[in-house]
């Protein structure tokens, strides 16, 4: 796989498992706070304890969803696309929009995240959104529409690597 990839592909998964790390000790933090004796209440209106508790119960959910997102980086599929391949998760993707070409990174996760790589910006965008599932399974030099709020966008896939 491409030096590049593999870079994006680390730099993602480091971000995560940061995130995971300091994501599972909030929620540590919380769930201890929630079961305190501070929180108990102290008439029928008091609803700190139901709070804290809520609060922990969605951190808990956040560590949950941070594990299933590094899962999710490291069974991706690592390989190189030759030129003529269809564009599918894991490619490295320019596309032409009104005279403007960019660089996408397929991936199951974390889109939106915009990183550097060999000094031009690579977007990160997920199979799952608009732009990402349009793209999947186009060819080099074929183009498709996107249809958006506003306008309807039509884009030429320029290299898949």
């Amino acid at each position: 796989m491409s030096k590049v990839k593999t870079a994006i592909l680390d730099t993602l998964t480091q971000r995560v498992q940061q995130e995971l790390q300091a994501a599972s000790l909030i929620a540590l933090e919380t769930s201890a706070g929630a079961k305190d004796e501070s929180m108990k209440a102290e008439s029928k209106y008091d609803t700190r304890g139901i709070e804290a508790g809520q609060l922990a119960g969605a951190q808990l959910r956040r560590v949950e969803e941070l594990k299933l997102e590094l899962q999710m980086l490291e069974e991706m599929p690592r390989r190189d696309f030759k030129k003529n391949d269809e564009v599918a998760l894991g490619a490295l993707v320019e596309l032409r929009h009104k005279n403007q070409t960019r660089r996408y990174f397929l991936c199951s996760t974390a889109g939106g995240t915009l990183l550097e790589s060999e000094g031009q910006a690579v977007l990160v965008i997920s199979v799952f959104s608009p732009l990402g599932d349009a793209a999947l399974g186009q060819k080099c030099g074929e183009t498709f529409e996107l249809e958006t709020p506003t306008e309807k966008r039509e884009y030429e896939v320029i290299g898949v690597a």
